[in-house]
């Protein structure tokens, strides 16, 4: 049986997120996966989707309300994949008691204002050129240790080359824990 695996996107949802077909590609034969649409989490519905708009929206309650709904329909425990926006909605739903069994955020910027951190094996993303990136203070008082991309920004998980780091990082997870085979005697 296959392991689940919930995705939970940026803030912009499947509205720009054609990238995300390709980590469901790769993951879809190993994981059973769980997409959210992290707009549609939060219940935002925009006349004017600009960078702005979308994400003043999750600062003023959409994060909360995404946490929220993500507790009520996730009860079974599962690895977390989550982006951006998405990441900081299952770091906190992790801490609330959202059943983990690993978290693992890309471009997770917003999680520099976390004192704590979820109780789970977690990975850490980011781009080197990402100005929101937590800090290594940050990461040293939370106890996390975060990867450092060079010469990427904040989307570089829209990247192939990223997304096939991630997806081989997730799968060296899944296939590490499959139990070997016993030779015939």
């Amino acid at each position: 049986m296959a392991e689940r695996l919930v995705v939970i996107s940026d803030m912009w949802g499947v509205k720009k997120g054609l990238w995300i077909t390709s980590y469901l590609g790769y993951l879809q034969q190993y994981y059973d996966i769980v997409f959210y649409d992290c707009q549609q989490l939060a219940n935002i519905d925009l006349t004017i989707h600009s960078d702005k708009n979308i994400h003043q929206a999750f600062v003023d309650g959409g994060i909360d309300t995404a946490v929220a709904h993500l507790l009520k329909r996730e009860d079974r425990p599962s690895h977390y994949l989550a982006f951006s926006t998405g990441g900081t909605v299952a770091w906190k739903a992790g801490i609330e008691g959202l059943p983990m069994k690993s978290l693992y955020n890309v471009s997770s910027t917003r999680i520099r204002m976390e004192a704590k951190k979820p109780k789970v094996p977690t990975t850490l993303l980011f781009g080197e050129n990402d100005e929101y990136r937590p800090s290594q203070d940050w990461s040293s008082k939370v106890g996390v240790e975060m990867e450092i991309i060079k010469n990427f920004g904040h989307t570089l998980y829209t990247d192939e080359k990223i997304i096939q780091k991630v997806c081989q990082d997730l799968l060296n997870r899944v296939t590490q824990k499959m139990p070997k085979t016993k030779k015939a005697v």
